[in-house]
């Protein structure tokens, strides 16, 4: 049950709850517990803001390739008060470290800046977003 207190506090911070998060909950509470290091170190300010960090999330990520774990990034820090200005940044960013591949991998979440949002839901996270 730890896990489920885990998801919600995650899931107040971020605005939505990422579907990974639900599924290694039920499949491996232990594991899961490494997911608490987001909420309590990525999610909240510290000497860097959440904002902040969050982006940075976004730019290792999408230098990993990972759309998903792209998408559920720009949630968060759209989530957090990010700027078009500041994500257009980090896309700068992404682009002299990892290329024109790490961007691509941002094709999805780039959209989720103008409201673009795909039918259904997108990738790794729950369908409904919180409002």
């Amino acid at each position: 049950m730890e896990h489920k207190k885990i998801i919600e506090k995650i899931d107040s911070k971020m605005g939505f709850t990422p579907e990974i998060m639900n599924l290694m909950g039920d499949m491996n509470p232990e594991l899961f517990a490494h997911y608490k290091k987001c909420e309590e170190d990525i999610q909240e300010d510290g000497a860097l803001s959440a904002k902040v960090k969050v982006l940075m999330g976004l730019a290792v990520v999408a230098s990993q390739r990972c759309e998903p774990c792209c998408e559920s990034q720009m949630r968060s820090a759209l989530h957090h008060g990010a700027t078009r200005e500041e994500v257009m940044e980090t896309m700068n960013v992404v682009f002299i470290t990892s290329g024109a591949p790490g961007v691509a991998a941002c094709r999805k979440a780039l959209k989720l800046i103008e409201g673009k949002d795909e039918p259904g839901g997108v990738h790794g996270c729950v369908p409904h977003r919180r409002q």
